[in-house]
């Protein structure tokens, strides 16, 4: 084991993870990274501050991976995510859990969390080139080595953890699943997960910029008008629709999108029923009881949002609020609980979070990461066809595939 050699494809999340441990078990470890600077996508999770996991039992984190979650029993159990909180208090990182259960550096710097994975690696003996890989070197079924760009570089053993396709400038092109591929594995359909989503509601492209906290979502599938999604929190317009924290969750849920299938349907006032509701318009509309309605909606709704509901509720913008029927409030009341934007779709799959789809997991041994295909070929990260929601679950998932690959790659 002392003098085994691993050759590890992408430095980001997994591959850290993969290659530190490694080390540390005594292999000889290579990094391959295309980038100058490794962890790339790190730095921009949660906004720059990280989300490096989620404060939950395996059982729940289980339940929130909606693809392949049940492939991931052994990884996560064999690295849970205390076992990661735990990790990186040791490696001097301290953590924080907020709402949700979300897990951040203390310091609030994704940059801290890249720091810390990189002196881990670098530390414990990993050795990391930048190179771009470009083929799988396979004999008699079995990997030796990883021919790149600039030299190649053989080894007992081959992890490949180089991120899906969603944010390419960070080094997710795609490259994991054409390695894959040179193996002879499947590749599932590829789709943007976490992703914003579009409308042709021209309402959208009114309100661009405008963010709504404390909202309810729902989305309906217009078909069989089931709720197939719903939550509670900040969401934001743009010009091609929507996007913040509960639209890319929502996203999650969709399935064969396109025009028309899916509605968005906001509750603009969740903490409000529909009696408290009808009491506070009435209030506002007695205090500005000579005024038109439309200007009577300033302690009630963001101003981009005014005009919009105004157009839905079909009374004159110059009606005063003093002859406002009972009627007309209950229609109002209905157009604040349940504003619906139409979905037309997502947006590509270069804007989400996540890439949905990859290395068929059928394929994988789940206990150890290893192809079942090629020996000594394993894969970990978001390169695998497994992805969850927000909350630090998808990186959960890198350090969890990275460290169970980069412990059996390290054994003879």
């Amino acid at each position: 084991m002392i003098n085994k050699k691993v050759v590890i494809i992408g430095a980001g999340a997994a591959g850290l993870m993969a290659g530190g441990t490694a080390s540390l078990l005594g292999a000889s470890v290579t990094i391959i990274e295309k980038n100058k600077r490794v962890g790339r996508k790190i730095m921009i999770t949660g906004k720059g501050r990280c989300n490096l996991a989620n404060n939950c039992d395996v059982q729940t984190f289980i339940s929130n991976v909606p693809v392949n979650g049940r492939f991931l029993y052994s990884a996560i159990n064999n690295f849970t995510p205390a076992d990661t909180i735990e990790f990186f208090e040791n490696q001097g990182l301290l953590t924080k859990t907020e709402r949700g259960n979300r897990v951040f550096p203390t310091s609030d710097k994704a940059v801290d969390v890249v720091d810390t994975m990189h002196s881990y690696a670098v530390q414990n003996g990993c050795k990391i080139v930048c190179d771009s890989a470009v083929e799988l070197i396979i004999e008699d079924s079995a990997v030796i080595g990883v021919k790149c760009t600039d030299g190649t570089y053989y080894a007992d053993s081959v992890i490949v953890c180089c991120g899906g396709k969603s944010y390419p400038l960070t080094g997710s092109t795609g490259d994991g699943y054409m390695l894959a591929k040179q193996a002879g594995h499947t590749i599932t359909e590829l789709k943007p997960s976490l992703v914003p989503l579009t409308s042709n509601n021209p309402d959208c492209k009114d309100m661009q910029g405008l963010a709504l906290k404390n909202i309810s979502l729902k989305i309906i599938d217009t078909n069989s008008k089931k709720t197939v999604y719903n939550d509670f929190g900040e969401m934001l317009f743009t010009h091609f629709g929507m996007s913040g924290p509960v639209i890319l969750s929502a996203s999650s849920h969709l399935r064969d999108i396109k025009d028309g299938k899916y509605c968005a349907v906001i509750d603009l006032k969740p903490a409000l029923s529909c009696e408290e509701l009808d009491r506070r318009l009435q209030n506002e509309f007695r205090e500005n009881s000579n005024k038109d309605v439309s200007n009577s909606f300033s302690k009630l709704l963001p101003r981009k949002i005014i005009v919009p509901v105004l157009k839905r509720w079909g009374v004159p913008f110059d009606k005063k609020c003093n002859v406002i029927s009972k009627e007309e409030r209950r229609r109002l009341c209905e157009i604040f609980k349940e504003f619906t934007v139409d979905i037309s779709g997502f947006r590509p799959i270069e804007e989400a979070i996540v890439t949905s789809g990859g290395v068929k997991t059928a394929e994988i041994n789940p206990k150890t990461m290893e192809s079942k295909l090629v020996s000594g070929l394993y894969f970990a990260g978001e390169v695998i066809d497994c992805d969850a929601y927000t909350g630090g679950f998808n990186l959960q998932i890198a350090w969890s595939t990275g460290r169970l690959a980069g412990e059996n790659s390290a054994y003879l």
